[in-house]
């Protein structure tokens, strides 16, 4: 039986994404299927193919930058108000924690999950993985350098401020607490100060 025409293309296309973003996310990319994501997506099977031609590793992609992008919106958003970097920042790591918590202690990361998985087998999606962070950072680069840091410790600072961020994620899904992510924007925290203060 054929499938019905789906005629509302960019609504269609939206969906299929936000569905791989969550699933992504949640089964991992090795786990996730593309009969899956049509599913999830309410949208017909052959209407992935329509938007992805290049199959499940084009719709990674996507879903890569796509999400990434959004994230980096997000911390753009939690951040930019405060002119405290350092107290903006524990504060950040707070409200991971309490995302954690929300979501069960299931990955609130789509990156980091496909990150770990592909980057020694898919050469395209370590690449989309590794182009986010590398934005991400300078993202939170161009905050801390709005607060004082020069380059390139503005960066450096970042790049310890995410990797704790990401670590702290690990750690507290394998012990469902949140304790690793607290922990941790205490740590982040003190290394912007510092870097902030010349130490």
């Amino acid at each position: 039986m054929q499938q019905p025409k789906d005629t509302d293309t960019v609504g269609t296309k939206q969906r299929i994404l936000t569905a791989g973003v969550e699933l992504f996310r949640r089964s991992g990319y090795t786990g996730t299927g593309m009969k899956q994501i049509a599913e999830a997506a309410g949208a017909p099977f052959g209407s992935i193919y329509h938007f992805f031609p290049g199959g499940k590793v084009q719709l990674g992609e996507e879903v890569i930058r796509t999400s990434g992008a959004v994230y980096l919106g997000l911390v753009a958003e939690h951040l930019y108000p405060h002119e405290d970097r350092a107290a903006a920042t524990a504060a950040f790591f707070t409200a991971a924690a309490d995302t954690l918590t929300e979501l069960d202690f299931a990955n609130p990361c789509p990156i980091a999950t496909v990150a770990l998985e592909v980057a020694g087998t898919n050469e395209r999606l370590r690449t989309a993985t590794a182009e986010v962070f590398d934005n991400w950072i300078t993202g939170l680069a161009a905050y801390y350098a709005a607060g004082g840091l020069p380059e390139p410790l503005a960066r450096d600072t970042a790049s310890s401020v995410l990797a704790l961020l990401e670590g702290a994620f690990m750690l507290a899904r394998a012990a469902r607490s949140t304790a690793p992510v607290l922990t941790a924007g205490i740590a982040a925290a003190a290394i912007v100060r510092a870097a902030l203060a010349g130490e």
